[in-house]
């Protein structure tokens, strides 16, 4: 039997503090059973009471109740009769606040026993929900306590020590009820007089927060080991951390390569929290012309935290200060060019806020850099930025969730064609970062948006048949190239011709690279394998190297040639095949091609001269093994005498020999690629050279002698193999 009751006020001052609702005597007539007699209200439950004040049907709530309800003086509202269960109140977790914080001066001492005291005596026998609000007189001051937690067990089991409640939305209090207090995020108060029992953790995380909703994919592990490092003590009571002797994580350095979400994740976390919001700081704003500018605007970030820890102590709040690139302004010191040494003294203010003489215990510094190589280490060390996390590219799993919130709403408008499938898109976007993965779903929009656009009549726009469908994502793919990556381009104009497979050596070559890369990918021991392709100049090592590279299909496959670093200084080089390998060591699974490694190494026979700087950057970046993944390097060479000489052989695990072709291989490319007839191949092969041909000599006197576009003859052949060789 439900109610239809309007909105009024409470009839006075001190029964707007009994968080009872007020009815008149003709409605509380109708409600069941014997008194207390529950009105439920929405999700919550309320004692209702009869007063001569409230008329016909009116219902009596204070001002807390009818924000809390959503209603207003005069609004409709319908009570339902509730029925006390089985079960009461366990557990109930309360954040303790002020109605108006602005009449409070400094920070109140509270006694947390008393208040327990009057919750149980002035709300006994009453409904408490997650989320309600109670306003409570204590000691002269209105509170504001706000459930943010219960749980509930059968009202037999109430009186066993040994009781365990289950989370429910709302309970009846009992006289068995365990009341844990919490200070409110940002209450100028603080609670005393307490057991640690009754120190209830601090809310210091929003419960309703959704990683999915916050446009966070793929990142799970990484917010699990910052949860765990950076704010797990932050829950526990501070005499709790005081008895167990340990100090909250005070710096936080997010790092890793670009795109992969640092800066995303690190703005979002101030939406996860309770309190105040995060100052965010671009590393570069902070420096200053000004002498000693830089240095103030350091201490400015840090004022606030540093004022509210002077007046509340242990209770303050979390200040949050997210420096993005950070490594502009913390540089390794002594290493500036400049004469006045801004870095350093930044570096140096920076060092005393975060871990100085008066520390500050109530700041989290987060910082973000695509260089962690370039921080200056004292930086790094515990009791500064000791929580490390690097954010990774995502996995196939991440990859799918970062998918599903960058088409969700595309989704959820109807704009998705239904064959298109997240799942395989994910597959398919190997070592994409997340913003890579939003610049897929950008360019396979506007696939679908050129579709419905003309250009001679841009007024008639089609939005109706607007759909984003799975050929756009296809179109997509071949158009945004992960930076980490397949260089497929450069490896592809390499085997432009394709590979002529003439005979079983190449059949053999081919087989045991395979098998040495499957050795590779399936070993739980085996973390690195580096192939050296020998052989004389136009045996088609780069050719083969590239080949195989493509074959393996691997998701980072990059190409260090020569060509590449033309008029580059020594210097820049070897910088160049650093950043190679050091990329290749963010991906799970990697292929380095080193193609022509003598040219590489600028070597020359007169002298002899080479460049060691050079080869001592090969020789480690060949040698080192990844710490995750899986690294793979093919190397192609003219002169593995030099290379042993250099020492440089030994850097690889396996030399493959690329031969010239004998008569009877070259016999198999001239009919099967040149169509001669088989008696002038015999004649053919009868003037070859003992030693044989490169298979690059042996295409171009063939295309030679086909040049007319008849078939090639043997004459014509062996004339233009002459030419070649003279």
């Amino acid at each position: 039997m439900a109610l239809v009751l309007r909105a009024a006020n409470c009839p006075n001052q001190e029964l707007a503090l009994t968080n009872c609702v007020f009815v008149s005597r003709a409605s509380f007539s109708r409600l069941p059973g014997d008194e207390p007699k529950y009105l439920q209200l929405r999700q919550f439950v309320y004692v209702a009471r009869s007063n001569d004040a409230v008329e016909g049907d009116g219902v009596g709530l204070n001002s807390v109740q009818r924000k809390l309800l959503a209603v207003s003086v005069g609004d409709e509202l319908q009570g339902t009769p509730w029925r006390v269960p089985g079960t009461g109140l366990c557990r109930l977790t309360l954040e303790v606040d002020f109605v108006r914080k602005a009449t409070v001066r400094g920070t109140a001492q509270l006694d947390g026993s008393a208040i327990v005291e009057a919750v149980m005596r002035r709300y006994a026998h009453q409904v408490f929900a997650v989320g309600q609000q109670v306003a409570i007189d204590f000691q002269g001051s209105n509170l504001l306590l706000t459930v943010s937690a219960l749980t509930v067990a059968p009202l037999a089991e109430l009186t066993s020590p040994s009781v365990v409640g289950v989370d429910a939305q709302l309970g009846l209090l009992n006289a068995q009820t365990f009341i844990v207090l919490t200070k409110a995020q940002g209450a100028p108060l603080a609670l005393v007089g307490m057991d640690a029992n009754r120190q209830g953790a601090n809310q210091i995380i929003k419960s309703d927060f959704n990683f999915e909703q916050m446009g966070i994919g793929g990142l799970d592990a990484e917010f699990s080991d910052i949860f765990r490092r950076a704010f797990a003590s932050r829950i526990f009571p501070p005499a709790v951390l005081k008895q167990l002797g340990v100090q909250h994580v005070r710096g936080m350095l997010l790092y890793g390569p670009p795109g992969t979400g640092k800066t995303l994740m690190a703005r979002q976390i101030g939406k996860m929290l309770n309190g105040r919001e995060p100052k965010i700081v671009n590393g570069p704003e902070v420096l200053s012309k000004y002498v000693g500018q830089s240095e103030e605007n350091i201490r400015k970030l840090f004022a606030d935290a540093e004022a509210e820890q002077a007046e509340q102590g242990d209770d303050s709040s979390l200040h949050i200060i997210i420096f993005d690139e950070i490594d502009a302004i913390c540089k390794q010191r002594g290493r500036s060019n400049d004469s006045t040494g801004v870095h350093d003294t930044v570096v140096n203010q920076l060092l005393s806020k975060i871990d100085g003489v008066n520390a500050l215990n109530n700041i989290l510094l987060i910082g973000m850099t695509n260089r962690k190589d370039m921080i200056d280490d004292a930086l790094l060390r515990p009791g500064r930025l000791e929580v490390q996390i690097e954010i990774h590219l995502p996995d196939e799993a991440g990859r799918e969730q970062i998918l599903k919130i960058k088409t969700a709403n595309m989704r959820k408008g109807g704009y998705l064609a239904p064959e298109v499938s997240v799942a395989d898109l994910a597959a398919r976007a190997k070592n994409f970062s997340g913003a890579e993965l939003e610049g897929l779903v950008k360019s396979a929009t506007s696939y679908a948006f050129s579709r419905q656009v003309h250009v001679d009549n841009l007024k008639d726009v089609s939005i109706g048949n607007l759909r984003v469908g799975a050929a756009d994502f296809d179109r997509a793919l071949t158009e945004v190239k992960p930076a980490f990556g397949v260089a497929g381009d450069d490896l592809a104009a390499l085997v432009s011709g394709g590979i002529v497979e003439y005979g079983p050596s190449l059949r053999h070559l081919v087989a045991t690279a395979d098998s040495f890369m499957k050795q590779l990918q399936a070993s739980q021991r085996v973390n690195r394998m580096a192939i050296l392709l020998e052989g004389p100049p136009g045996a088609g090592k780069t050719a083969l190297a590239a080949h195989l590279a493509l074959r393996s299909a691997w998701p980072f496959v990059k190409l260090v040639s020569p060509d590449r670093y033309v008029g580059l200084s020594e210097g820049a080089k070897v910088a160049a095949i650093a950043r190679v390998f050091d990329d290749a060591l963010k991906s799970p699974l990697s292929c380095v091609v080193l193609d022509d490694l003598e040219r590489l190494l600028e070597y020359v026979r007169i002298g002899p001269r080479f460049s060691n700087l050079v080869l001592q950057t090969l020789i480690v970046c060949v040698r080192r093994a990844p710490t995750r993944g899986k690294l793979l390097v093919l190397a192609t060479t003219s002169c593995s005498a030099v290379l042993s000489s250099l020492e440089m052989l030994d850097a690889f695990n396996s030399v493959l020999p690329v031969r010239c072709l004998d008569p009877s291989e070259a016999g198999h490319v001239l009919a099967e690629v040149g169509g001669m007839p088989p008696a002038h191949v015999a004649a053919a092969q009868a003037a070859m050279p003992a030693e044989g041909l490169p298979i690059k000599k042996l295409l171009l006197v063939l295309e030679m002698a086909a040049l007319d576009g008849k078939t090639p003859t043997a004459d014509a052949f062996i004339q233009c193999m002459h030419e070649v060789a003279n």
